[in-house]
């Protein structure tokens, strides 16, 4: 009887270069980079630069160097989202032949009218039968009211009916970019990953991830969603919001802060040892579950 295969832990940390890593990025970056290591398994590192209209000059650079500075060690290169794109278009063109997509002429102003749900303006269906010939167009993916469901690993059972919740959504902007959600769910295909720790901000996105998993015949990776870093007045810590880049002189003591913010509990004798060592002992004692249920964290307490 052939040994049953065991398959390796695949995890990424794929940051947009819109900024400098702050606190909140460091710290999905760490939780991602323990569950990873403390599995014995690959961790990738991926720059998400589908976006350039967002994105700063020169973000990516300073994006890896600090990752480099606070003792991360990724395995292969760097990877850019915006050299698959033509694996991309191509995932929209089997939706677009298989009829689970279609070209979209609405505006925004078209859509100012439509209902709210809890993942924005519901899509109201207008040209799923059809719109007129037009060069400037969406690409939308048909969706169900099928509830999709799934278990986080962090914040439990979760369930969406996309149909009623969201609507149809783009998976190729109108003027010419590739949707994240699509984006995201063939490149961790591809890249081979297996599981996804990443920010709390993003786990409305999964049911649409995992719905168009199902609709390419891609695997569906094991999710868990950290808590998000507060301000003082309850906003998520952001570049939008004021956050400050993480200091590149301070990597020990910011990722011991990064640690107990984790509720890792780093014991005292750590205070002053260099990053190896804490870096040793984080993979060692990394806890998961000490996060279970937490939703946010105040960030006056660490910084």
């Amino acid at each position: 009887m052939p040994a049953t295969e065991i398959q390796t832990y695949v995890g990424r940390f794929a940051p947009s270069p819109t900024g400098p890593l702050h606190f909140g990025s460091l710290l999905a970056a760490v939780a991602s980079y323990l569950d990873a290591r403390h599995a014995n398994g690959r961790w990738l590192l991926r720059i998400e630069d589908i976006d350039p209209p967002r994105e700063q000059a020169g973000a990516d650079i300073e994006i890896i160097e600090a990752l480099d500075r606070y003792g991360f060690e990724w395995d292969g290169p760097v990877t850019y989202q915006s050299s698959f794109r033509e694996r991309h278009r191509e995932a929209v063109e089997r939706l677009l032949r298989s009829g689970w997509a279609y070209p979209c002429t609405c505006s925004r102003r078209d859509l100012a009218q439509a209902a709210r749900g809890p993942l924005g303006r519901i899509y109201p269906g207008t040209c799923r039968s059809g719109t007129r010939q037009s060069d400037d167009v969406a690409v939308r993916v048909r969706t169900t009211d099928e509830a999709i469901c799934f278990t986080d690993r962090l914040q439990g059972a979760q369930s969406q009916r996309l149909e009623s919740q969201s609507g149809d959504f783009v998976i190729l902007r109108r003027d010419g970019l590739i949707a994240y959600q699509l984006a995201v769910a063939v490149d961790d295909a591809e890249q081979g990953v297996t599981d996804v720790v990443r920010g709390l901000d993003l786990l409305p996105s999964t049911a649409r991830q995992i719905h168009l998993q199902r609709l390419l015949g891609l695997p569906t990776q094991t999710y868990a969603h950290v808590p998000l870093v507060e301000n003082t007045d309850g906003s998520k810590l952001s570049k939008g919001t004021g956050a400050t880049p993480i200091p590149l002189d301070r990597a020990p003591t910011t990722l011991l802060a990064t640690l107990a913010a984790l509720r890792q509990r780093p014991p005292k004798s750590l205070s002053g040892a260099p990053l190896p060592a804490i870096w040793d002992w984080a993979v060692e004692h990394w806890d998961a579950r000490a996060l279970a249920g937490q939703r946010n964290i105040a960030l006056q307490h660490y910084c």
